[in-house]
């Protein structure tokens, strides 16, 4: 019988985080890093951490640049839903149906991200085990998954980071500032989820490994 070694954590994930836009003069996302910052995730794992601002022609041009930099091992975007009452994870990014002005009032002629991408692009994370984890920790925020990130600047940036990663990005919407949660409870929150989320891609890439070896 022969086992493959866990390997020693060691990540450098990147977060992105959005700026305010329309009623979200204070953008959640933003206070939620804020508070996951504070409360870190461990040694082992080098954070990047960066503002996105609302605007899809950066969003074209700074994704890619960032994962040409840092080449991380995942990156998790943040965004805050007006009509969420949970913290959401997104499995997927849709690549068409893009008709909201952003902050700069453009909006792109194709309505799409890629053009000639894929409909839509799934994270490699399984959404689904990482939120069944999460709500076994007792934590007092609810979690729940979502296969739509709503066609704005929130998905249009999932989508671009799910295509220049091959799908290593993962998307988290919260709901606005007490609507019910504390900035301590979100950052919280989102500490628990993307330390699953190294987790589920630890063991997932371990396996593979072993795979290979054998």
């Amino acid at each position: 019988m022969t086992c493959c070694p866990r390997p020693v954590r060691s990540f450098n994930p990147l977060l992105g985080w959005f700026g305010p836009f329309g009623e979200h003069a204070v953008n959640a996302s933003w206070i939620a890093v804020q508070e996951l910052e504070k409360l870190g995730l461990g040694d082992g794992v080098d954070l990047h951490v960066y503002e996105i601002p609302v605007e899809y022609q950066t969003v074209q041009r700074l994704i890619p640049a960032l994962w040409k930099k840092h080449s991380p091992q995942l990156v998790v975007h943040v965004g805050v839903s007006g009509m969420a009452t949970t913290v959401t994870l997104e499995k997927c990014g849709h690549n068409v149906g893009y008709k909201g002005l952003d902050n700069c009032r453009f909006c792109p002629g194709s309505q799409c991200c890629i053009e000639g991408g894929p409909e839509c692009i799934d994270s490699i994370i399984d959404m689904d085990a990482v939120c069944k984890r999460v709500s076994t920790l007792g934590l007092d925020v609810t979690v729940t998954i979502s296969k739509d990130a709503g066609r704005y600047l929130c998905d249009f940036t999932y989508y671009t980071s799910l295509y220049q990663s091959r799908g290593r990005s993962a998307f988290v919407h919260v709901p606005p500032l007490g609507k019910p949660y504390t900035a301590e409870q979100l950052g919280r929150a989102l500490q628990a989820i993307i330390e699953e989320m190294l987790d589920v891609l630890e063991q997932s890439e371990g396996k593979i490994n072993c795979q290979h070896e054998h």
